[in-house]
């Protein structure tokens, strides 16, 4: 443990901890313009979050209600007192910007990054390529700061440069990383094309991965390309949260595939079933609702991320003596992201454990068409690639995906198989579910 006064505390004394920094929040809050207008539509004031059930009573926050301030939603520093700005990927609408004071950007965000890359298993020291992107993005940015932390020489590349990467991973003799799992696939596949092999050329054996949550399947066919004492860690973050500093797998889940809320003194993670919004039960599916007790500039209180995780049966159990730190499943997805088809949920990550588990199949390259609402669909086509190494036939990998959808899920999906190098590549965060009219430059199946 980096803070062992902080992470070894019980959840009573973490509870106790997030309602006196809830308090300040509280009245940092109070006479804020956007923050006063936002809790007066549920008839609260914001210094009503000091109350023993202010939390649960306060208003949720989402996309509408920061397009509706744009574009510097609920800013509560003065501009001046703002290093800088992030935003998010406007996905939905604008981009939203989001402040950080010298405090967010300065010490909050290395004193959430250190803890979260020590709980992974960094070490102070070690040579690190980071890989995520820039810009006003905050993915490549947290780890930079997260590394210098924790003295570990950076190597700021991002994504990109894949035939200049892989001859560094093996010349530079890098310890950890930091990237989209798509993009390190693609790298192990640049490199084999250029005749490196990552399980003997490179010696990096801890990557943080994020962008995007991954199956299990997924994460073992990595780990099995990459050098022997290899393991991957799964990251997890949001812009309205200050970065990718929420949960992250360990040593310790890194078996159960679960990951860790590790930075509970500073953020209030609540995970509450999506239709009733009340608290789930420990083995349960709940949305993550986040509320920074310790930003500056750009504070969120209840903000819905939309993402879907499973509460660990036994949340509070782990060896790494973290006893008020709850454990997590990886991210499910999104409930914006749910795909009714015929009466049945499904998830892009529900796909992506099948293609994965398809011998023949290219692992990172996969895509669900939709020609209708992504909610309320009659059918889907699933779009996969076929190895140009495999020997079985493209009809052989369609009846097989097929037959696995049917089998899992419960429906029939039209599947079509390209040649390799047909359907799109992410470098970070993967868009999987498109309508026909985005994917309109998409080869025709072979």
């Amino acid at each position: 443990m980096l803070h062992a006064d902080i992470e070894s505390l019980d959840y009573p004394a973490i509870q106790a901890l997030q309602r006196t920094r809830l308090a300040e929040l509280a009245k940092r809050l109070d006479g804020q313009p956007d923050w006063m207008a936002h809790f007066a539509a549920t008839g609260m004031k914001p210094s009503d979050l000091a109350a023993k059930d202010g939390l649960e009573q306060a208003p949720f926050l989402d996309k509408s209600a920061l397009h509706e301030r744009y574009p510097f939603p609920f800013l509560t520093a003065t501009m001046p007192s703002v290093r800088r700005f992030m935003a998010t990927s406007g996905t939905t609408g604008l981009p939203v910007l989001f402040g950080m004071t010298e405090n967010d950007y300065g010490r909050l965000l290395p004193y959430q990054m250190a803890r979260i890359l020590t709980a992974a298993g960094v070490q102070r020291g070690q040579r690190a390529y980071q890989g995520y992107g820039y810009g006003l993005w905050i993915g490549g940015p947290a780890l930079d700061v997260g590394f210098a932390a924790l003295d570990c020489p950076s190597f700021p590349i991002g994504p990109g440069r894949g035939e200049l990467v892989v001859k560094w991973l093996r010349d530079h003799s890098y310890d950890v990383a930091s990237m989209s799992p798509l993009w390190l696939m693609s790298l192990i596949a640049i490199a084999k094309q250029a005749g490196i092999d990552p399980r003997k050329d490179w010696s990096i054996k801890l990557a943080i991965l994020g962008g995007q949550s991954v199956s299990t399947e997924f994460r073992n066919l990595l780990e099995a390309e990459m050098p022997d004492g290899f393991v991957s860690h799964n990251i997890y973050g949001t812009t309205e949260a200050g970065g990718p500093v929420l949960a992250i797998s360990t040593p310790f889940t890194h078996a159960a595939d679960e990951l860790q809320l590790v930075n509970e003194d500073t953020i209030i993670t609540e995970i509450l079933d999506p239709a009733t919004l009340k608290p789930v039960a420990p083995g349960e599916i709940g949305e993550i609702v986040i509320t920074t007790l310790a930003r500056e500039a750009s504070p969120v209180v209840r903000w819905r991320t939309r993402d879907l995780v499973r509460l660990s049966a036994h949340p509070f159990d782990c060896k790494s003596g973290r006893r008020g730190m709850r454990k997590i499943g990886r991210i499910i997805g999104r409930t914006d992201d749910m795909i009714k088809v015929k009466g049945v949920i499904v998830f892009p990550s529900q796909i992506e454990d099948i293609v994965a588990a398809t011998p023949g199949t290219v692992k990172e390259a996969w895509q669900i068409y939709v020609d209708k609402q992504k909610t309320t669909i009659g059918s889907m086509c699933v779009a996969i690639e076929a190895d140009a190494r495999t020997n079985r036939s493209q009809e052989e990998l369609v009846a097989e995906v097929r037959r696995e959808i049917r089998a899992r899920l419960g429906f029939n999906a039209v599947v079509e198989c390209f040649a390799e190098g047909s359907l799109p590549r992410y470098e970070a965060k993967a868009t999987r579910v498109l309508h026909r009219a985005e994917a309109a430059e998409a080869a025709t199946p072979a």
